[in-house]
């Protein structure tokens, strides 16, 4: 067999049942989605349902004002998968310009000028609207309950708090009145509640009541949100906070930036891998750098594609590095076509639009197999994007293999950690981690992880598939509660998406006004013959596609169940400019869990790989639903690292 055989038994069972199955990050959205399947809603009502009680129940990792993408098929017309965009545009003053005058050369990591127009709320609503059943009403009564009446607060959020209580205490008051009411973090399992986001809702729930019909209730929700939002915003951002560079800055959102945000539905970008279509995001996203690694991959016999050898981790993470480093200097947002697409009323601005987008060149199996020529028998430790017939390769992005700071003790919300725990796409709280051998330490290491408030945001994910043949697969994020400060009367704080952008107008990914920053949200849709048959995702910001990877060669070429691939050893390579700030890089950079074996590892160390070990159960948040179309046969899975996600169907 050419990959190692699935272990004999898993953490928890693939479930199965004809039903409906869903999978999230938190137990309590499980639930709440499966709670809807078993009303009569269908898939579309239950992830709406379950994403707004993330906002609720994880907002160490999402909130209202972020971020989300998604990957859907209905069931009357399973052939056509669609991409819901909920990916906000900066906003109108949001210019490089604006952003040097402020002495920066990155965009911050946290604080208000870091923000995209958020875009989750509206996106959810107009999935509800077109694709959904239920009213606004019967939706957000799980989220309203759990923010008014309460819920086990996480110990990853007691922890994330507690991180970052400093910053709060000294410089972002709101935030200590929201998170700290008490003065101090709360403590895991107690009881948190959020009024002021529960009060938010019931506004939407009255507004959609006194609408003529269900579709038009959406509609009023949906203006109600930009109407009391979009203002608080303004008024709150105006003035000066601080922010990961240490200073203190205003924002430069307004109420008519979020007044003018419109979520879409676009078409996906699609590749085949073996006998499968793998159905992503366009460049907007990351997604096509799966799709490009899995076009790379498929030239290569199944021996060499094992995730768990040394030759098929080898191979793997040297294709991730070609796609990566496409990613970084072609991506940006434009329709795979080159058209505008997706924000606004649906569209780019003309004079904010990125260059065409060469998808069908980087896609093509003519230059997958040029790219698979460059992968040798020892690590790359360089960038190395391909060239386009007629166009100018754009900069390879600044290359940071560390990040130094005068920034007084205290001031830094979002200071890298650094080691291992940089990418195990968990918020990293407990404090820096001892630097890699033969690396220097970040010049922070030394301070207490209170000090700079060590910890980074991550991201939520969920998928549920119902008895009819829908199916979608969505990944939430942004708009974390350690981003920026607590906007009063809201509940919540806003996003930080546009440090993806680079000050740098020669970028794809350039900071423009009404362009989106090129996000790393990348859910995954797989059909056969046409058909939906698989939807996953996972957090992990840069490490979403990666550990995705993993999964759906172990599934589609391994023949593991879900279940065992998600249990299978994780890796991921960091030999690329990272997407967040401080947007560092390891040349030749390979994290990963110990439970790969020393054999493997120091098989990986020999080739040139700068490994760094990160625990046996550290790496990866997967969750997963399955159909077969000819059976009716649903399944789901999740992922088992750190107790928190969990799947349910029947």
């Amino acid at each position: 067999m050419p990959f190692a055989p699935p272990p004999a038994s898993t953490t928890r069972p693939d479930l199965t049942g004809t039903f409906g199955m869903a999978a999230s990050t938190h137990w309590i959205a499980t639930a709440t989605a499966q709670s809807v399947l078993e009303r009569g809603g269908n898939a579309f009502d239950a992830a709406c349902a379950g994403a707004f009680v993330l906002h609720v129940v994880e907002p160490h990792l999402n909130g209202p004002a972020g971020d989300m993408t998604a990957v859907i098929a209905s069931a009357d017309d399973p052939g056509r998968p669609r991409v819901l965009a909920g990916q906000g545009p900066a906003p109108a003053a949001a210019t490089i310009d604006r952003y040097r005058a402020e002495g920066l050369d990155l965009v911050p990591g946290s604080g208000a000028l870091a923000a995209a127009v958020p875009g989750a709320v509206d996106a959810w609503l107009l999935l509800l609207r077109d694709r959904g059943t239920w009213t606004v009403g019967d939706v957000l009564s799980y989220a309203t309950g759990y923010a008014r009446s309460g819920h086990p607060v996480l110990e990853r959020v007691s922890l994330t708090i507690a991180a970052v209580q400093r910053l709060f205490r000294e410089h972002w008051p709101t935030s200590a009145a929201r998170w700290m009411p008490g003065g101090a973090p709360p403590a895991p399992g107690e009881l948190i509640t959020d009024p002021d986001y529960a009060d938010l809702l019931d506004s939407l729930v009255a507004a959609a009541d006194a609408a003529s019909s269900r579709e038009a209730g959406v509609e009023a929700a949906r203006a109600r949100w930009r109407e009391v939002v979009g203002p608080a915003i303004e008024e709150f951002v105006r003035t000066p906070h601080r922010h990961s560079d240490g200073a203190d800055h205003a924002g430069v959102m307004t109420a008519d930036d979020v007044a003018g945000f419109r979520a879409t539905f676009e078409e996906p970008v699609t590749a085949r891998f073996r006998d499968r279509t793998i159905v992503k995001t366009g460049a907007w996203g990351q997604g096509p750098a799966l799709l490009q690694t899995l076009t790379i991959l498929d030239g290569y016999d199944d021996d060499l594609l094992d995730p768990s050898t040394a030759a098929g981790v080898h191979t793997v993470a040297e294709a991730q590095k070609l796609a990566l480093a496409d990613r970084d200097v072609w991506y940006g947002d434009t329709g795979t076509d080159g058209t505008a697409s997706g924000t606004g009323a649906g569209h780019v601005p003309a004079g904010a639009r990125a260059d065409h987008v060469p998808l069908d060149h980087l896609l093509s199996p003519e230059y997958a197999a040029r790219r698979r020529d460059l992968i040798g028998d020892t690590a790359s430790h360089e960038i190395r994007p391909g060239d386009v017939p007629g166009r100018t390769t754009p900069p390879v992005p600044p290359l940071r293999t560390e990040y130094t700071t005068t920034a007084p003790a205290g001031s830094l919300p979002g200071a890298p950690s650094g080691g291992a725990a940089a990418g195990v796409g968990e918020p990293t709280v407990p404090g820096p981690p001892a630097a890699p051998a033969g690396r220097q330490a970040h010049p922070a290491d030394d301070l207490p992880p209170d000090a700079l408030g060590v910890t980074r945001g991550d991201t939520c994910h969920i998928d549920v598939v119902d008895r009819w043949g829908n199916i979608i697969s969505a990944t939430p994020s942004g708009g974390w509660l350690q981003s920026s400060p607590t906007v009063p009367g809201l509940g919540f704080c806003l996003g930080t998406r546009l440090q993806m952008t680079w000050l740098d107008p020669a970028s794809p990914s350039a900071l423009v006004p009404g362009r989106r920053p090129r996000t790393t949200l990348t859910p995954t849709l797989v059909l056969r013959d046409g058909e939906p048959v698989l939807a996953c995702g996972s957090p992990g910001g840069d490490q979403q596609d990666q550990w995705q990877l993993l999964f759906l060669l172990r599934v589609l070429a391994g023949g593991y169940t879900p279940q065992q691939a998600i249990d299978a050893p994780a890796w991921h390579t960091t030999s690329f400019p990272g997407s967040f700030w401080p947007r560092t890089w390891t040349p030749g950079g390979l994290v990963v869990e110990d439970r790969l074996g020393d054999d493997v590892i120091a098989a990986l160390t020999a080739r040139g790989h700068q490994v760094v070990r990160a625990g046996d159960w550290a790496l990866g948040r997967l969750s997963a639903v399955t159909r077969d179309p000819s059976t009716g046969l649903l399944g789901a899975a999740a992922n088992p690292r750190g107790a928190q996600g969990y799947a349910a169907g029947r």
